[in-house]
């Protein structure tokens, strides 16, 4: 196996960290693209300096906002930063990490997804997409929005995935040829409805707090309650089902 050199944009956070893991144990060597390494996405900062030597970038920085004006000025800034380096790096892939449904859910958020992948396939590096439905962490990122005793639980149907698969997934098509407009999908191997995970959660947790399901407004709300979140077409199953990741390291690390 080729060692390759393999940079992580968004690589401090908790999936970039998974993703540097799985690089390292498939014995690839990384470089960590984060504000915390003196890089900056969106300024520019520090990025074609950092990108020296690199084979390969994988893109999973995200940022913390539901606003798609902010959400799509993100993306589209940093996408267009990490291109431009990675063109004056001689860097030969871009993988992005985005998510199952966003070419037909039109929430702000992943619109700006959709527009990060358009951008990318536009560019001048040859691309992989990796689409991904929601974590099972996502059910336990919930409890940190409480207000008061209640606990915010989207009423989805969705076949989450552990987050740790699709970071193994995304430095396997790192290590091979570019996808192209062929995008891969990823999901976990159960159809779940998220607010009941959320139920789920705390109850594991002993959290003293209550799981209030919230429909999404419309005709994309009722799209996401009625499996509008499901892959289509060709998809990768993870292995790990959710009792089981419940009770893994990662569960418990998420808790």
């Amino acid at each position: 196996m080729t060692q390759l050199r393999i940079a992580v944009a968004g690589g401090t956070g908790w999936i970039g960290r998974l993703v540097v893991a799985a690089a390292h144990d498939a014995g690839h060597k990384t470089v960590v693209l984060a504000r915390s390494t003196g890089v900056d996405l969106i300024t520019g900062r520090g990025v074609a300096e950092a990108l020296r030597g690199a084979d390969v970038v994988i893109d999973v920085a995200n940022v913390n906002s539901t606003s798609a004006a902010k959400a799509t000025s993100f993306f589209e800034t940093a996408t267009r930063n990490l291109l431009a380096a990675e063109a004056e790096a001689g860097v030969g892939h871009h993988v992005v990490l985005s998510i199952v449904a966003v070419d037909r859910i039109g929430v702000g958020y992943y619109r700006a997804k959709r527009r990060q992948e358009q951008i990318a396939l536009a560019g001048p590096i040859p691309v992989s997409i990796l689409r991904a439905t929601q974590f099972f962490e996502f059910a336990v990122q919930m409890t940190s929005h409480a207000v008061g005793p209640f606990v915010p639980a989207p009423r989805l149907i969705s076949r989450p995935v552990a987050a740790r698969e699709v970071a193994a997934e995304l430095v396997r098509i790192a290590a091979g040829p570019p996808l192209g407009d062929r995008i891969e999908q990823m999901a976990g191997p159960e159809e779940l409805r998220i607010d009941r995970l959320v139920r789920d959660v705390i109850r594991t947790r002993g959290l003293r707090r209550i799981a209030v399901p919230i429909p999404f407004p419309g005709k994309t709300g009722r799209e996401q309650a009625n499996g509008g979140l499901l892959p289509r077409g060709d998809v990768l199953l993870g292995r790990i089902p959710y009792a089981e990741w419940r009770s893994s390291p990662d569960g418990t690390a998420a808790a």
